[in-house]
């Protein structure tokens, strides 16, 4: 079996530092000529966006939320996947794999484990698995080409059942979307259903469709 090891995280202060002298460092363009965004986005809505990450956001709080749930990496087709783990009290509970999509992380899906691992009805409960995309968050970086959405969807199967679960269910939204309805289109046997917030029909999205 593949190992699972526990995973906290924990970004270093100097990078969070660096994060901000960098935006302050920032060199501005010109303003726009113009009242709207007919030349781009406006140099005043972009100072405000660096202000907010320089002064307001707090990654502490972001990263405590985040390791408040079991954190979790597995090495996957050589490549280190991290994902969170958040197993239901309830009995019967079924195994739901979650995929964010792009450029999102694993955060789209916190407004949602407690719903769903604790729901007032038993009956509705899920074990959640919540991976970040490989080169995403703090899965690893592929050093080669070759993880399409194609080779994704083999390895969220793969962790699954790493995981001891032999049946599962999939739901993703945007670029989620595709690895989720790839899973559908591999129909390796394990998973039940899926659900997508997105329909893929564009070949040029899809390029595996024939």
């Amino acid at each position: 079996m593949t190992e699972i090891r526990p995973f906290t995280i924990d970004v270093p202060q100097a990078a969070i530092d660096d994060l901000h002298a960098r935006i302050r460092a920032a060199r501005w363009p010109d303003k726009e000529q113009v009242d709207n965004w007919d030349q781009g986005i406006p140099l005043a809505v972009v100072q405000d966006f660096a202000t907010y990450w320089a002064k307001q956001y707090d990654w502490r709080a972001c990263e405590a939320a985040l390791n408040a749930h079991p954190n979790f990496l597995i090495e996957l087709d050589g490549l280190d996947i991290h994902f969170l783990h958040i197993r239901s009290r309830h009995e019967g509970a079924r195994p739901l794999i979650m995929t964010h999509g792009w450029p999102g992380s694993v955060l789209e899906f916190m407004g949602v484990i407690e719903p769903l691992t604790n729901p007032a009805d038993p009956a509705d409960a899920f074990h959640l698995v919540i991976p970040s995309l490989p080169g995403f968050g703090f899965s690893g970086k592929p050093s080669e080409t070759g993880w399409s959405i194609t080779k994704i969807a083999t390895a969220w199967n793969d962790l699954m059942l790493a995981l001891g679960y032999e049946r599962y269910f999939a739901q993703g939204g945007d670029w989620g979307s595709g690895v989720t309805l790839e899973i559908a289109r591999q129909n390796l046997g394990a998973c039940a259903a899926v659900h997508s917030t997105w329909c893929w029909r564009c070949p040029i999205l899809r390029p595996w469709a024939t």
